[in-house]
């Protein structure tokens, strides 16, 4: 999906697009195509302020996004008023246009968010094809007591009775060591949080994080925690922040459906120092939040990429669409505010994985264990420059960090070059797996 595939698809669409646009009356380049061009650049405007103003990025979409959805109006206009008196073949060739263009926007978003790396994964996808390491509730009996070199991904129906939040299929991955002995061990559990746009599967399937948990258990005499793969959202395009609101009881659902079922289906413990959240994104957001409001469910959290808090926009924004313009709900699920009313905590712990522009200053380099970077305080950034608080990831590390640390939370900010992606989510992964199953009591010793 970042090769040769993209380019090509937008040079047959530019060409199919000429071809409809290309007339010989003088009616159509005065009046028509002009009429036809106002609709494209009108929808593109249109689109660049909906994504604004519903907060659905802190990454600003690539100039090439806002050309795809241009042309897709274009081309859907010239169909349009072209119609009347033109050949056959001109309409085909416009007709044609529209998915193409169509498929131009949705190349160049993926690409902007990595969310499917290969032509395959996309197919896989869109056709439900299996998970790496995929099996059914039924098959666990029979792999118990036996030495299986890999784990096992299993699709989950996990009751709602008390938090009704409608969700997805959800799936939960048991580690070799699961299969151990007569009985399940009662082994740490990580949520694994997605973005904003998202399914249960994107860690699978987007991410591709099998290989990099498959080694680690085989460096690690197959243990690993569980991990469960869930649903915070509901549908694709529910960003529920992980809140309780209009959107769903999201937060109800992760902090009682969730561990309720886990640890009576699959045995695993309930100790809360055994227990972390993972979010990418939204999800890091999420991670944060569940870790300060919760500290009674879990007591570690790996942040990738997340804001300062819940947003779907701007404050006022966030708490109408939210919360019901409900202040006081809002503040039940900023971090911040929590932190600060709850004091001390006690054994909470978390990493921040944070974007840096690209082409920005030198960071430190990668690695399991990362550098904490020192916070002056609460209002100032690293080394002690300036910072102002926003709701965007850039500089949020910093401020929860500062703001943990003062109430007792141990926390260390990772700082890496990249872009808004699936493929960095994974990479912040694979670098935090070490110390996330350290602090989750799994250190165990490498094997030859």
């Amino acid at each position: 999906m970042q090769g040769w595939l993209p380019p090509t698809v937008e040079a047959v669409a530019a060409i199919a697009l000429g071809l409809a646009i290309a007339r010989i009356t003088k009616r159509w380049w005065l009046i028509q195509l002009p009429v036809c061009l106002l609709v494209g650049v009108g929808a593109a405007l249109l689109a660049r302020w909906y994504v604004h103003d519903q907060g659905l990025s802190s990454d600003p979409a690539p100039t090439a996004l806002w050309l795809c959805v241009a042309a897709v109006a274009t081309a859907s206009a010239v169909t349009v008023v072209g119609w009347p008196r033109t050949p056959w073949w001109r309409r085909g060739v416009a007709l044609l246009a529209i998915p193409l263009t169509l498929l131009s926007a949705a190349l160049v978003v993926n690409q902007w968010v990595g969310y499917y790396p290969t032509v395959q994964a996309a197919l896989n996808a869109f056709t439900a094809g299996p998970l790496p390491h995929e099996t059914d509730e039924a098959g666990l009996a029979t792999l118990r007591g036996t030495d299986i070199e890999t784990g096992r991904v299993v699709p989950v129906q996990i009751p709602e009775d008390d938090s009704h939040f409608a969700h997805r299929t959800e799936y939960v991955y048991l580690p070799p060591a699961w299969f151990t002995g007569p009985t399940p061990p009662a082994l740490p559990v990580v949520m694994m949080i997605g973005g904003e746009f998202n399914t249960p599967a994107d860690w699978l399937r987007s991410g591709q994080i099998m290989p990099t948990v498959d080694k680690f258990t085989a460096e690690h005499a197959g243990q690993a925690p569980i991990m469960v793969f869930v649903d915070a959202s509901g549908s694709f395009n529910n960003d529920t922040e992980c809140v309780n609101g209009p959107r769903g009881n999201a937060a109800d659902h992760l902090t009682e459906d969730v561990p309720k079922y886990v640890e009576s289906t699959f045995g695993a413990s309930t100790d809360p120092a055994k227990w972390a959240a993972v979010g990418w994104s939204m999800g890091g957001t999420c991670a944060v939040d569940l870790a300060v409001t919760h500290p009674e469910l879990l007591h570690t959290f790996v942040d990738i990429a997340g804001d300062l808090g819940p947003s779907t926009g701007d404050h006022e924004h966030t708490v109408a669409r939210l919360f019901g313009g409900d202040e006081r709900r809002w503040a039940e699920f900023d971090p911040s505010t929590v932190m600060a009313a709850h004091g001390p905590y006690t054994q909470v712990a978390g990493l921040f994985d944070d974007l840096t522009p690209p082409r920005a200053a030198a960071q430190p380099p990668r690695g399991p264990h990362p550098p904490p970077v020192e916070v002056a305080d609460a209002d100032a950034g690293i080394g002690g420059r300036d910072a102002v608080p926003d709701t965007g990831e850039v500089g949020a590390a910093e401020t929860l960090c500062a703001r943990g640390r003062s109430v007792g939370i141990d926390c260390a900010i990772h700082t890496t070059e990249g872009e808004h992606t699936w493929q960095f989510a994974a990479e912040s992964f694979t670098s935090s797996l070490p110390w996330l199953t350290e602090r989750l009591g799994l250190a165990a010793p490498p094997t030859r």
